[in-house]
């Protein structure tokens, strides 16, 4: 049971939970359309009336939460959706379950050869790839994990991603107009380290925080967008980032209770459903008033100016690098990127 003091201290906290920025006012790029859609639009309301057939789209964590919802709209609206899930019981499950044209696609984002292995397959399907959602991601691990010497969040939500984006970006680029639609938080900006990126401590061994280091990996999927999209200026491919704002899903089972419990009370004030939570990233996706916007910042389905380190051209162009070196045996060589 919990206790009064601890329900106080849940809803003195419940705003920090949120990805939404605070205030009334919120600053916006210049050259970016305004669209019709807002903070209670879901996915279904972003799409309505288009037609995707003959598309072909790639959600990560296809297998539950928003992502699940995004693979099935996109199916739901003609799209081919290449259904990804880290084991083969679910991703088949998830395909199974779509209400148009969907394929199981297997891989790990910690094991960096097994998306090696997928990309490969992909490729043997000589299709291009209209639509690329990084979405799946984990959360707030309240023990330091290591995989092959670098914290498990940054692995999973960021190199992970990194290294999927590389392999699959020809195919990206054979698309009419590809979009490549990175998933962050409000954590990018609220809870990442003082610094942004800690790149003396990508290990976590000289420091572990959960909530600094979810931080971390979702502000490094912000720098990557920003960073993507200014080496991919001047192709058919646009690369942005969003935060879908706060939604009950078992991203948060790893939450301490204090801060489950501040979404279940005070937290339904700002929480969204699963098809709200699924509706930015699916815009992003698809509105075809973005055909050619690229290096921005989506929120409720509109570009935002997120702040922090989200702009910092130079701390993004350092992680790229960074993260080439780190997985440079899984990438593409740059002629079949060119």
């Amino acid at each position: 049971m919990v206790n009064r003091r601890e329900f106080v201290l849940a809803a003195a906290a419940a705003p920090a939970l949120s990805s939404c920025g605070g205030g009334d006012e919120i600053a916006r790029p210049d050259d970016v359309p305004i669209g019709p859609f807002g903070f209670e639009s879901t996915a279904e309301d972003v799409t309505a009336g288009l037609d995707l057939a003959g598309t072909t789209a790639l959600v990560t964590g296809s297998n539950s939460g928003i992502g699940k919802e995004t693979a099935r709209v996109l199916a739901l609206r003609g799209a081919h959706v290449l259904c990804a899930a880290r084991n083969t019981e679910k991703a088949e499950r998830t395909a199974e379950a779509m209400p148009g044209r969907a394929s199981p696609v297997v891989f790990d984002l910690a094991d960096f050869g097994s998306i090696v292995a997928a990309a490969d397959e992909l490729r043997g399907m000589q299709t291009s790839i209209d639509m690329l959602v990084c979405n799946a991601g984990i959360m707030e691990l309240p023990e330091l994990e290591v995989v092959n010497g670098i914290e498990r969040q940054f692995v999973v939500n960021h190199l992970g991603h990194f290294v999927l984006v590389n392999q699959l970006l020809p195919q990206v680029m054979a698309a009419p107009q590809g979009r490549i639609v990175m998933v962050s938080s409000g954590r990018a900006t609220g809870s990442a380290p003082p610094e942004g990126i800690q790149f003396d401590n990508l290990s976590g061994e000289r420091g572990y925080d959960p909530q600094l280091a979810y931080g971390q990996s979702k502000l490094a999927n912000a720098l990557m967008a920003l960073e993507q999209a200014e080496r991919l200026w001047g192709t058919k491919v646009t690369t942005n980032v969003i935060r879908p704002g706060v939604i009950p899903t078992n991203l948060g089972r790893h939450m301490p209770r204090w801060k489950t419990l501040a979404l279940e009370t005070v937290g339904k004030l700002f929480t969204k459903t699963i098809p709200q939570g699924a509706s930015t990233q699916t815009y992003v996706a698809t509105a075809p008033a973005l055909a050619g916007v690229s290096g921005h910042f989506f929120e409720d389905c509109n570009p935002i100016l997120a702040g922090g380190f989200t702009r910092d051209k130079a701390m993004a162009e350092r992680l790229w690098e960074v993260s080439e070196d780190l997985t440079r045996d899984y990438l593409l060589r740059p002629e079949a990127l060119a």
